[in-house]
């Protein structure tokens, strides 16, 4: 019997939608996933308007900090964000 697949890697993207820009995270983000938005994206934070993590299945240290350096971003200039979380996400973030 062959071994069960391993799990899809997650994946961090911007992306321009009709609630405003989003941070879009999906599946296992680990910290590959996040090197990779990194180099694509630059280091800094985004200014978003959207948190889309409804399809995250676990997140990395490095994905935890990257999604609270935006959302602490945000925060700091005066701006609300739109969080749609996962169960996964739900467990980091217990209460807003």
């Amino acid at each position: 019997m062959p071994p069960p697949p391993a799990p899809a890697r997650g994946l961090v993207r911007l992306l321009n939608t009709a609630d405003g820009r989003a941070l879009c995270l999906a599946g296992a983000v680990d910290a590959g996933a996040v090197a990779d938005f990194r180099s694509r994206y630059g280091a800094e934070p985004a200014r978003i308007e959207v948190l889309d993590a409804r399809s995250v299945t676990s997140l990395s240290g490095a994905a935890l900090e990257l999604v609270r350096d935006h959302l602490d971003v945000a925060a700091l200039g005066g701006r609300s964000v739109q969080v749609h979380r996962s169960p996964a996400v739900d467990r980091l973030f217990p209460t807003d």
